[in-house]
C-alpha cells in the first residue's frame, strides 16, 4: 500500500470512517481550546500542533488513538495513564474506551506551561 503525505489536518482526518473522524475532530477540538495559539500542521505524517515546539501529536489506528504528548507529560500523568498502554512517548486509547478527552485536555495544558516555560 502506498504511503500518503498529508497536505493538512483535514486532509488526515478525512481518510477515516465518520466514527473516527469524530474522534479526531473531538481531539482536534479539545487541543485548540486550550492552546487556540498553536498551529496546526502534519510532522511525522500525523497531526501536531506547534508552539516554538511541537505540543502534541496525535493519529489513528486500526485500533486505538496514538497520543504522543512527550515523555516528561507522560511520566507527569503516570498515575492517571495506567489503564492505558503507554511507551515512553505515547499513550494508546482503545477504541473500545471511550476517549478521556478530559485527560487529554489537562496533558496539553501541561505541555504549553512547559513550553511557555522554556521559550
Amino acid at each position: 500500500m502506498e504511503k500518503k503525505n498529508y497536505k493538512d489536518i483535514d486532509q488526515y482526518i478525512n481518510q477515516f470512517p465518520k466514527e473516527i473522524q469524530n474522534i479526531l475532530n473531538n481531539i482536534r477540538q479539545t487541543i485548540k481550546e486550550v492552546a487556540p495559539e498553536a498551529k496546526e500542521k502534519i510532522s511525522y505524517n500525523i497531526p501536531t500542533f506547534y508552539y516554538h515546539k511541537n505540543i502534541v501529536h496525535f493519529a489513528a489506528y486500526t485500533k486505538h488513538i496514538g497520543l504522543y504528548p512527550t515523555p516528561e507529560t507522560i511520566e507527569a500523568f503516570k498515575k492517571e495513564l495506567v489503564e492505558y498502554k503507554t511507551t515512553k512517548g505515547t499513550i494508546q486509547f482503545p477504541y473500545e474506551k471511550e476517549i478521556p478527552y478530559q485527560l487529554i485536555k489537562r496533558m496539553v495544558e501541561y505541555r504549553m506551561k512547559e513550553v511557555l516555560s522554556t521559550k
